[in-house]
């Protein structure tokens, strides 16, 4: 590439697309060239990595509306890699989709082999059920950008270096360890969401623990299973709602809950059902945040605009200053332990991410113009006080069942 950028057929030949679609992404603006020389289109390297990006949404069977939804959170600063890991993640899950159509097709054909060629209804209804079930690739996208956001900045600027990860897997870690050493020690994950507290823990598992992740979205669990890689084979995964969970009583020596209980609509249910599955002499770990976690950043986004919000409300179903009250009926006495952190932000960029990330309105206000007032703002706040520093109050609380 030249100090000018590619031409649109250069790239065309170089990638393989026709130089047609090329200029039709141009026309419909989803993806328009950096610059221009005279008519010629000249692609700039930052606009090859977003036709790079486009080729895989268009692989994985997104639309033209959906793709161009995806690229209007491109962001021309992220890290290539995570971008490319997260769209090797998706594409691995598209994988497995596929994997289970061929499957359901194979064991109707096998049935018809059986039975001289009548087809069983059961078979077949469900083989349309599992075709049907397509995911919204598109949604599933743009929920792992949000997700690597908010990782990235807490990697980032986060003043314990241990990460809240590493550090609550010890907690488990030293219960784990009161059983008997060798014994088989069976734990619970209920909304293990994509699993990052044992993917950033591989290394650290003991072989004789027997670990089952649960969660109620089988989307959730497959992104588990990418996030974990070669280690899934060590985890059984199974699709399950807290409230009714499909387990023996006294299964299991550990339950944890992780930062998950606050979403969860009916928390009395929800604690029978954990109570009944866990063993006597079992330890429940249920991490949660407080409402003044994270609180500078929406403090900071409404001295922009009263308007603005940032944080969901939904911790005040659950949360530290709640959660002992709450649990007490069936986990009476649950020990709270706090994880001392913050976050000493020296970049606008990453923050500004994760803020757009939350299921709030910062996203889709900031934009445009106001994305660029927004940004000189809180880099103006950051040369004041040469940072940003926001408070981060999480924890656990934990229960031994006697």
């Amino acid at each position: 590439m030249n100090q000018k950028g590619l031409t649109t057929g250069q790239i065309a030949k170089r990638t393989g697309m026709t130089i047609r679609a090329l200029r039709y992404y141009d026309r419909i603006g989803l993806l328009k060239p950096s610059q221009y020389q005279g008519k010629t289109r000249l692609y700039s390297k930052g606009d090859v990595a977003k036709l790079q990006k486009l080729s895989v949404l268009k692989f994985i069977g997104l639309s033209l509306e959906e793709m161009g939804t995806v690229m209007e959170s491109h962001d021309e600063n992220a890290d290539l890699r995570s971008s490319l890991l997260l769209q090797k993640q998706l594409i691995l899950q598209k994988m497995r989709h596929m994997e289970g159509v061929v499957k359901a097709i194979e064991a109707s054909m096998d049935y018809m082999e059986q039975q001289d060629n009548e087809p069983d209804w059961e078979e077949l209804t469900g083989m349309i059920h599992t075709v049907q079930t397509e995911r919204d690739w598109g949604e599933q996208y743009r929920n792992a950008v949000r997700l690597q956001a908010r990782m990235h900045l807490y990697d980032r600027f986060s003043t314990n270096q241990l990460g809240w990860h590493e550090w609550f897997f010890k907690q488990v870690q030293q219960a784990a360890s009161l059983h008997p050493p060798a014994v088989p020690v069976k734990l619970l994950d209920i909304g293990c969401g994509d699993a990052s507290l044992w993917a950033r823990n591989k290394g650290r598992i003991p072989p004789y623990w027997e670990i089952t992740l649960a969660d109620a979205s089988a989307g959730m669990l497959e992104d588990a299973r990418s996030s974990l890689g070669e280690s899934a084979v060590r985890f059984k995964f199974r699709q399950a709602d807290v409230r009714a969970l499909p387990f023996a009583d006294d299964e299991f020596q550990i339950v944890i809950a992780n930062h998950m209980l606050y979403h969860v609509e009916e928390l009395t249910p929800a604690f029978k059902e954990i109570s009944r599955v866990l063993s006597e002499k079992g330890i429940f770990f249920a991490s949660t945040m407080s409402s003044r976690h994270l609180l500078e950043m929406e403090e900071l986004a409404r001295e922009f605009d009263p308007g603005l919000r940032v944080l969901d409300d939904t911790i005040e179903q659950f949360n530290l200053y709640n959660g002992a009250e709450l649990l007490n009926p069936w986990f009476p006495g649950a020990e709270l332990v706090r994880y001392k952190d913050s976050l000493v932000v020296t970049e606008a960029g990453p923050l500004i991410r994760y803020m757009t990330s939350t299921p709030m309105n910062a996203g889709k206000r900031l934009t445009g113009q106001v994305m660029e007032q927004f940004t000189a703002f809180v880099e103006r706040r950051m040369l004041e006080k040469g940072s940003i520093v926001i408070s981060k109050d999480m924890g656990y609380f934990s229960f031994s069942k006697l």
